[in-house]
């Protein structure tokens, strides 16, 4: 991306946001990375657990094949280029990491140089997609703040540790905090798509770390602090906003930022300074002994590749294609995530109007999941009805969800038993002649232009019409007699 484009990034004029994002993905393995202990997320504490999680004398780590896989289909995903790699012991000390050392991927790590695109045709490149093993979790009890400082005392869960990972790292390319907001939503629908992970935030299985740094126009980049362990895509654009104008402010009275991690609290909508932050020779980074290089070769890519299916933004795009909507806009997506596009086309197929099936499966199957229980050609009959003028988008709705109760039904009938039948377009026009004779003053509004006049004419036809007029037919009769 350019750094001289300039965003809407919520800064004073002149100052540039600059982001690199670092994205914790727990993989949907049965067992660990390095041992046969389950990856299960709700288990009572401390049960998932072996002498390799604990970091016993004599244990030796084996690699979890299908986390090797599950990693490289995320690569590909992103279009990475894989590669031949090795593990090295990220050494320090914390009381949930029962080694004193993290197994992870340092200079030649799995996955390389890839991209993910954004809305707007906004390219985020990925730097690397590694693997690594997770750490248990600590839980701090006592204090204010809920971080070990300050607490009286901490108990700690040994099940996540050992838990295979895959850190996905952007580089320095995000310029807004919608951008992150973007970039993480489309990770996420891109995880689940391809079975790597469940990336829900809310169980930690997904996890985001932002790199926040300021500049001016033109500068080179400026120091960056980072604010760890964001479990919201909403709590991440706060953060990154608030850590921006933190460093503006600093800047912009003669100060400087020091290189740190932070932590953001979402109650008081700051970060505040954890520690100061590391460099990679702090961690002493050195060749795992007890594992050997990894060299995925290319007929296994291939494999992996292969199987890989259809992703989120390409479907999109065919959703979009199909029903004539805006690839970008809420509806396309809403289908999308939800992974019911495949539905809206079998409406389709079965002769359902396009546009009129997107919206209700956006609005009206939300509870649905991929695989709806209505019948397709049901909605279809119904979109059918609707584009013929046979009902009404009011009595419609009432027809689908009597339908959606039921698991289906032909919606003629259901509209036949509660006594819905279109109404002529001439006898609509009385309607509309009457309305206007009785509201002259909405009349006149409307006529000199005041397009919102119009909804209290709308409303007295509907209501004199008992909702059988079609609401486009009233607007069009309308506009022709203001017109005329």
């Amino acid at each position: 991306m350019s750094t001289t484009e300039k965003l809407d990034n919520g800064l004073p004029d002149g100052w540039e946001l600059v982001v690199g994002l670092e994205v914790h993905v727990e993989l949907a393995t049965k067992t660990k990375l390095f041992s046969a202990s389950p990856n299960r997320f709700g288990d009572e504490p401390n049960t998932n657990i072996d002498p390799v999680t604990l970091g016993l004398p004599g244990a030796l780590p084996v690699l979890n094949e299908h986390a090797v896989e599950l990693a490289m289909r995320i690569g590909l995903a992103l279009n990475c280029k894989v590669q031949p790699c090795t593990f090295h012991r990220k050494n320090y000390f914390y009381p949930d990491l029962p080694k004193a050392y993290q197994i992870s991927q340092y200079d030649q790590p799995l996955n390389v140089d890839g991209h993910l695109m954004l809305p707007g045709n906004v390219r985020i490149d990925v730097e690397r997609a590694h693997l690594e093993e997770d750490t248990g979790k600590s839980t701090h009890f006592g204090g204010t703040s809920g971080r070990i400082h300050g607490s009286e005392y901490s108990l700690i869960d040994f099940n996540r540790a050992g838990v295979p990972l895959v850190e996905i790292v952007s580089r320095p390319d995000i310029r807004t905090p919608e951008q992150a907001r973007q970039y993480v939503n489309e990770l996420r629908a891109i995880l689940v798509a391809i079975g790597a992970s469940d990336a829900k935030m809310e169980e930690g299985s997904m996890r985001c770390d932002a790199n926040v740094s300021v500049r001016r126009y033109g500068d080179p980049l400026g120091t960056r602090c980072e604010i760890k362990n964001v479990n919201s895509v909403r709590s991440l654009g706060r953060a990154i906003e608030y850590e921006a104008r933190r460093q503006v402010d600093i800047l912009e009275t003669g100060g400087s930022i020091r290189q740190e991690t932070r932590h953001w609290d979402d109650a008081d909508g700051r970060t505040h300074t954890l520690r100061t932050k590391e460099d990679a020779d702090d961690y002493r980074y050195f060749l795992e002994p007890d594992l050997v290089p990894l060299a995925p070769d290319a007929a296994w890519v291939e494999r992996v590749l292969a199987a890989l299916p259809v992703l989120p933004a390409a479907r999109r795009i065919a959703l979009a294609a199909l029903t004539g909507a805006d690839v970008e806009g809420e509806a396309v997506s809403v289908v999308v995530e939800r992974g019911q596009d495949n539905y809206v086309k079998a409406v389709i197929d079965a002769g359902g109007e396009a546009a009129r099936a997107l919206v209700w499966v956006q609005q009206a199957f939300a509870d649905e999941g991929d695989a709806p229980r209505l019948p397709a050609k049901d909605l279809a009959a119904l979109t059918v009805m609707e584009r013929e003028g046979k009902l009404t988008a009011t009595q419609a709705k009432t027809v689908l969800g009597e339908m959606l109760a039921a698991g289906g039904g032909d919606p003629a009938s259901i509209a036949s038993s509660k006594g819905f039948e279109a109404l002529d377009t001439s006898a609509i026009a009385r309607f509309v002649d009457d309305a206007i004779a009785a509201q002259p003053d909405a009349w006149a509004k409307y006529c000199a232009g005041e397009e919102k006049a119009a909804g209290a004419l709308v409303g007295s036809i509907m209501k004199a019409s008992k909702g059988k007029a079609d609401g486009k037919v009233v607007t069009a009769l309308l506009q022709e007699r203001r017109g005329s």
